[in-house]
């Protein structure tokens, strides 16, 4: 079975340039040239990923894409803009978005991403939905996070960020692995990022109790390892 994309783009000729190139290689396509008509395909289980702009008539791909994320939150969602900043880059990110890509780009590498992000969601829907550290537990199906059974509000960037780590819990992650896999991005010696989010993430995880879990491996990253604060 053909896996389905959404495509929402009101620019005429990038939407049928994307419809074209997707089909010639294998995907089946849904097109939306708004937000309000994405939201009436996207709830559709046969869409697999979306495809969307930033910048749409109406409600904005920002809104959309946090609404999607909402309404099913394991679906990639890759953002197409002519807005590359970091600042909107992490505009995007913090609002749910899988990837980023700014215009122009080239067909083979939105195929390229499409492919990994496809591969991801399948693995995912087939491998277990609770993960688990010490007192943390995270639950994929309905992205809820909780430690010593309190719920702790992440924002999806942040889910995702504890999401990788729970999947490696045994061993140190670098910030290069970090920036590749939750943020699909070659790393920036020059950028403390991965830093910024890792210390967001310990306010919520570790602050409020008498443990933390997330430590730092001087030279190496980060790793999942309990110690009780003030020992």
């Amino acid at each position: 079975m053909k896996h389905r994309i959404l495509i929402v783009e009101d620019d005429t000729r990038i939407s049928d340039i994307l419809s074209r190139g997707l089909n010639e290689n294998g995907y089946a396509v849904t097109p939306a040239d708004s937000a309000e008509m994405a939201r009436e395909f996207a709830t559709d289980e046969s869409i697999d990923l979306v495809v969307t702009d930033i910048m749409l008539p109406g409600e904005d791909g920002i809104s959309f894409c946090q609404w999607l994320r909402k309404t099913r939150p394991s679906l990639p969602i890759i953002m197409l803009t002519a807005l590359g900043t970091t600042d909107d880059k992490v505009e995007g990110f913090d609002a749910g978005a899988d990837d980023y890509l700014v215009k122009p780009f080239e067909m083979r590498e939105l195929l390229a991403r499409i492919k990994r992000l496809l591969k991801r969601y399948k693995a995912d829907k087939k491998s277990t939905h609770i993960l688990s550290f010490a007192d943390v537990e995270l639950n994929s199906q309905t992205k809820s996070v909780t430690r010593q059974g309190k719920e702790i509000t992440l924002t999806p960037r942040e889910y995702q960020l504890l999401e990788f780590m729970l999947r490696n819990k045994d061993r140190v992650i670098s910030r290069e692995e970090i920036a590749r896999n939750v943020w699909n991005l070659t790393f920036d010696t020059g950028t403390n990022f991965i830093d910024v989010y890792i210390n967001y993430l310990r306010k919520k995880i570790d602050k409020p109790f008498s443990s933390s879990i997330i430590q730092t491996k001087p030279g190496m990253g980060f790793m999942l390892e309990l110690r009780v604060k003030g020992l």
